[in-house]
């Protein structure tokens, strides 16, 4: 077991939602911090953490991330943070399992799952450290996380309710001393 961190320049925490049933937006949230406990070994005795600073989303559209981070969707001034705190990580193939942990969004945590594929494995002492890199993917219902904005144009949601987030990330094993000083 190992402390390991995300490496914030090799991870992507992003999301899609449909625009009028039509077209897919996606946006990105550029803050995200990880902290897990790690069995490479035996990946179903391991644990993580992970914290987004809400208003660090970005869809490239000020207007649009201005709207996200108000009172209609995240209120980011109230609920600074989005947290995710595994329960169970279960093997679901090689290189594959399931990750399921509480999500907290605007102060409502409900379980989810998500998918997660191992990518690989490297490890260069000198350099660039011992890393393990992760692909997730899950989709979430906005309103169970009190996201309720529900604006209707000619019969469609403006918003969907579904929303698909992906993860990508690069998690960097932290030597023995700095994990035990951190």
């Amino acid at each position: 077991m190992g402390n390991w961190q995300l490496d914030p320049y090799h991870t992507q925490v992003e999301f899609s939602a449909r625009h009028l049933g039509m077209m897919t937006v996606r946006g990105h949230f550029t803050e995200v911090s990880t902290t897990a406990d790690i069995d490479p070994e035996h990946p179903e005795n391991s644990t993580v953490e992970a914290a987004i600073r809400a208003d660090s989303i970005r869809t490239h559209n000020d207007a649009r991330d201005n709207d996200i981070r108000s009172a209609n969707f995240l209120e980011t001034g109230k609920y600074p943070e989005i947290t995710f705190r595994s329960t169970r990580v279960e093997p679901a193939g090689p290189d594959r399992f399931t990750l399921t942990g509480d999500l907290t969004i605007k102060g409502n945590t409900r379980p989810v799952s998500l998918e997660v594929t191992r990518y690989g494995e490297f490890s260069d002492p000198g350099m660039m450290g011992h890393r393990i890199a992760y692909g997730a993917t899950t989709t979430i219902n906005r309103r169970d996380f009190g996201v309720t904005f529900a604006a209707v144009l000619d019969g469609k949601l403006v918003v969907s309710n579904e929303i698909q987030i992906t993860i990508e990330g690069e998690l960097v094993e932290q030597p023995a001393a700095e994990a035990a000083a951190g």
